[in-house]
């Protein structure tokens, strides 16, 4: 598999693109293709990670983008910016497993806090990830954002959010300042 990805392109995601993001996300989180990246959660989740109910959702919320990411004409990246108010949220980012680590996901991030205060005015970006993805936490971390200690339960017992492998799974809200 190309390892590689030449000048990538940035748009919002339509309709015809909902199958490749669903299994874009599908591979970068859950089952053995998601262990090729290091963003995998298949050892704290099993079962979906999204579906096209999910996927379409975002893309026809009024005050939402799904950021798709192409190169040589296939999907390679996504990513979730939703307008909140005075902040936006960043979420449902997900790499190809075999571009991870190549610095591609950096690029992506800074894209998408460039288009949150370009597009809306907003001064802060906000996540939640799951607290016990330390990696994660740490990678985001790298990149200017904050832990707050705010947690939110895992929605135990919904299967469209996958099945938990272990029973302390919560998400912590990340927030960065845009400037």
């Amino acid at each position: 598999m190309d390892t590689s990805a030449s000048d990538p392109t940035f748009r919002d995601a339509t309709d015809a693109d909902v199958d490749a993001l669903v299994a874009l996300i599908e591979s970068a989180y859950r089952g053995d293709a998601s262990r090729a990246g290091w963003t995998t959660e298949a050892d704290i989740l099993q079962g979906q990670r999204t579906d096209v109910e999910g996927v379409l959702a975002v893309i026809k919320s009024p005050d939402s983008r799904l950021l798709t990411v192409e190169s040589d004409g296939r999907v390679i990246a996504c990513c979730q910016l939703e307008h909140r108010g005075d902040h936006a949220y960043f979420g449902m980012f997900a790499v190809s497993p075999a571009l991870q680590g190549t610095g591609l996901g950096k690029l992506i991030l800074a894209e998408a806090e460039r288009r949150a205060r370009e597009n809306w005015g907003v001064r802060e970006m906000r996540m939640t990830v799951i607290s016990v993805r330390e990696d994660l936490i740490a990678w985001y971390e790298r990149r200017g954002y904050r832990r707050t200690g705010r947690m939110a339960p895992f929605p135990y017992g919904d299967e469209r959010f996958g099945i938990p492998q272990r029973d302390d799974l919560e998400f912590e809200l990340l927030v960065k300042e845009l400037g």
